[in-house]
């Protein structure tokens, strides 16, 4: 009997050895499938991942590669040159013919020869709104091939389908200034008029048509210039002072561009003042009593009215008034830029040229290249509903340190070359920064028009056969 289960014992002991290893033997098979499945979707995602450093590589070192050859994202790497723009040579009436310049009689030109002669432009309050003036200067200079070469932001090219944007140059800012009244032999202004004439002019154009006006530049920097065309050319990137006086679906910053105002206050050259020899805490001097979001001047008028190191009073450009606000600003350690009747004023760009730091307090305010320059490094904002607090907005400045103060009084010092205007254009000089911000709106543009073009091809309203449908093999059907 003993014999059974001995060969019984045997028996299971064999069976347990077989699935002991049966099952070692799946765990590493498992094991292995594991390792070599992840391992092929590994690489798979490291190809995904360098697709485009092999595409683009970044060593300019690389084997085949010389250093000239490298594609980086670097930003000087992919800079193309100056943006290249085409501009319609217009009748001189929307134009220097508003600054009573004439051509040539011997001249088939329709422009001044700015090497020879620039039509001077309008002084005083005009000047703030003068950005169609300096940038339409700028593209015929930089045509000039006898010029001294120098850095330059924009290019004019005369052929349209080569460019990247197409320029207005419509004076529309001067045409609202000088020509907007109605005289008594007028049924309409002068402004009116050339507003009409500019739209029938640009929509009957096959660049306008070609994109739908989406790719031209049209200035109305002022907020009343523009009045009557703005609708009809809202396809348009706008070149504009801020959006007060826009409805979004026609101008917004997603779409256009907000240039700064020209300052009419006297630059603070060799500026050696500091926190110490600026006596007035905070300074402002213009309007009190504006229309529409204006009214946070009244209510702060009477808040500060007797605070003893703030100057808060009215003025205006008339019996020098420019120049004591020039010295007002150089003697302030802060200056309020307050919303008038509009969200913006030309008061921040004279603080900014005085290197007295901003005070902000303009709830729908939008600033001029603020995608690549922090206002907060030299500005201090405060909302509406706080200054508007008692004794909220100078416990706020008198809290400032002189070590902060200093840090942004710098850091003004350093920004100011952005908001200049020269002629010709100097490196970053608000001229230039005005177009490398149109520069960077192009993507967008294009985007914009091939968006317009997705359905180009479909049935057209009137049951006619699309474009693309004429190309269409007849032996396809």
């Amino acid at each position: 009997m003993a014999m059974p289960e001995k060969n019984g014992s045997t028996i299971g002991y064999v069976a347990r050895n077989f699935l002991l290893c049966l099952f070692i033997f799946t765990t590493v098979l498992f094991a292995l499938s594991c390792y070599f499945v992840l391992r092929s979707t590994a690489h798979n995602r490291f190809l995904s991942s360098t697709f485009q450093s092999k595409s683009f590589p970044h060593d300019p070192t690389s084997k085949g590669l010389k250093k000239d050859d490298c594609r980086c994202n670097d930003k000087k790497k992919t800079t193309t040159g100056p943006l290249k723009v085409y501009m319609y040579d217009m009748d001189p009436e929307f134009h220097f013919g508003l600054l009573n310049w004439k051509p040539d009689k011997k001249s088939s030109s329709v422009w001044p020869d700015v090497q020879k002669y620039i039509p001077p432009y309008p002084g005083g309050l005009n000047l703030q709104h003068s950005i169609e003036y300096w940038l339409t200067l700028d593209l015929l200079a930089s045509e000039y091939p006898n010029a001294p070469p120098r850095p330059i932001a924009a290019k004019r090219v005369h052929n349209s389908t080569e460019a990247d944007v197409i320029f207005v140059p419509f004076f529309s800012s001067l045409s609202y200034n000088r020509f907007s009244k109605v005289n008594p032999h007028q049924k309409t202004s002068r402004n009116k008029d050339l507003q009409g004439k500019l739209v029938a002019f640009l929509t009957g154009r096959e660049e306008w048509k070609r994109s739908g006006g989406r790719d031209h530049v049209v200035l109305a920097h002022h907020p009343n210039s523009m009045l009557d065309a703005r609708n009809k050319l809202f396809p348009a990137m706008f070149i504009l002072s801020d959006f007060g006086r826009y409805p979004p679906t026609v101008a917004n910053v997603e779409k256009d561009v907000v240039a700064p105002y020209k300052h009419v206050i006297k630059t603070y050259e060799n500026d050696t003042s500091g926190f110490d020899s600026r006596p007035i805490l905070l300074y402002f001097q213009g309007a009190i009593y504006r229309k529409d979001g204006g009214f946070v001047r009244q209510e702060l008028f009477y808040l500060l009215q007797d605070e003893k190191d703030v100057h808060f009073s009215f003025g205006s450009v008339r019996n020098g008034g420019v120049n004591k606000a020039s010295q007002g600003m150089h003697s302030s350690k802060f200056c309020l830029n307050i919303a008038g009747d509009t969200p913006s004023s030309n008061r921040l760009f004279d603080a900014i040229a005085s290197h007295c730091v901003p005070v902000i307090i303009s709830d729908d305010i939008e600033l001029p290249f603020e995608d690549v320059i922090d206002y907060s490094e030299f500005s201090v904002f405060v909302r509406t509903s706080d200054a508007l607090r008692e004794n909220f907005l100078v416990n706020l400045i008198r809290g400032i340190t002189k070590e902060e103060w200093t840090r942004m009084w710098n850091r003004l010092k350093e920004v100011e070359k952005f908001y200049e205007f020269h002629f010709p254009s100097r490196v970053d000089d608000a001229v230039q920064m005005i177009w490398q911000a149109i520069a960077r709106k192009v993507p967008g543009v294009k985007m914009r028009i091939h968006k317009s073009r997705r359905y180009s091809g479909s049935v057209s309203e009137t049951g006619k056969e699309s474009r693309w449908l004429s190309l269409i093999p007849r032996s396809f059907w």
